[in-house]
């Protein structure tokens, strides 16, 4: 039987997708082809998955990752670092604020995060996006006012209590989801520790998944995450395990995702960390490097916001 590629899993998700995915009509206007309950594993040991049938830009994906450690909830920050993917949302949230005969609603989205760059006022009112990923993971508030930082807890559990079940942080705060800009996608992140081979294994529950644009990240970011951790816990990598629920592809990503599945899948890279800082949340970019990624080409597609 010949040896499948890890990244046929993937490959395997967008097919049955088009093949048996349900036409859906969503909150973007897009529209979608959805399934209801999928699962991906990848071994670290044996490459990094940063999927090689398009190019996936994997500083983009760690910074923002890096980000969302730091506590992060402004674009101001990941724009500096020429990183755009959460622009679109502020954006669209500003222009649609200005009165019909202002100037203002017809600037660009360029000349909207250059606003950001200029300004820390600017930035503060139209680049926050409200209490998201890093905020929940970092500051989660507490009914009487205090904060809680479930990545330090989950730090500190992995050093002092490792086979304890609640190694586990989450997004999902229902009491500020009115806040967001978006309500997060990958949601709940919970880690293992093998006693017999001292590996720790990483694991995502994302309640949508964009199939095209977004999972390549997510997936990426849950090894970079899961990698980190072990690094400055003492562990070797074990495994990722990747639960998507609602899972996707765009109606305006199909043509993108059949170029795609022509694609043959290469080997995965190998992730370097240059350095080992004091804690999690100094790390920097410039302290990682993908060894042997040759992807495919990328493959350009809209973002529905």
């Amino acid at each position: 039987m010949k040896n499948l590629h890890p990244e046929d899993q993937y490959l395997d998700m967008l097919k049955l997708i088009l093949e048996s995915g349900s036409e859906r009509v969503d909150r973007t206007g897009v529209g979608t082809k959805a399934i209801f309950g999928h699962t991906m594993r990848f071994d670290l040991s044996k490459g990094f998955p940063v999927f090689t049938t398009k190019r996936v830009y994997w500083k983009t994906a760690f910074k923002e990752m890096l980000w969302m450690l730091s506590g992060g909830s402004n674009i101001r920050e990941l724009v500096q670092q020429n990183v755009h993917i959460w622009s679109d949302w502020p954006y669209k949230k500003f222009i649609e604020a200005q009165p019909g005969d202002s100037a203002d609603r017809s600037i660009s989205m360029k000349e909207f995060e250059q606003r950001v760059l200029d300004s820390q006022e600017f930035a503060d009112k139209w680049g926050d996006l409200g209490p998201v990923y890093g905020k929940q993971w970092r500051k989660w508030r507490t009914e009487d006012g205090k904060e809680i930082d479930q990545v330090s807890q989950v730090v500190d559990m992995l050093r002092n209590n490792p086979y304890s079940r609640r190694i586990l942080f989450d997004g999902w705060n229902v009491g500020e989801l009115d806040k967001m800009a978006l309500p997060p996608c990958h949601k709940h992140y919970q880690f293992f520790v093998e006693p017999n081979t001292n590996k720790l294994s990483g694991a995502l529950v994302q309640r949508s998944a964009d199939g095209f644009l977004g999972q390549p990240f997510n997936v990426a970011n849950l090894a970079f995450l899961t990698s980190l951790l072990a690094q400055q816990t003492g562990y070797d990598v074990g495994e990722i395990v990747w639960f998507g629920m609602d899972v996707h592809i765009y109606m305006n990503h199909i043509k993108q995702v059949d170029e795609q599945l022509q694609r043959k899948p290469k080997t995965f890279p190998t992730l370097k960390i240059k350095r080992k800082p004091a804690s999690l949340f100094d790390y920097t970019i410039d302290d990682f490097e993908l060894v042997g990624y040759d992807p495919h080409p990328a493959i350009a597609a809209p973002v529905a916001v």
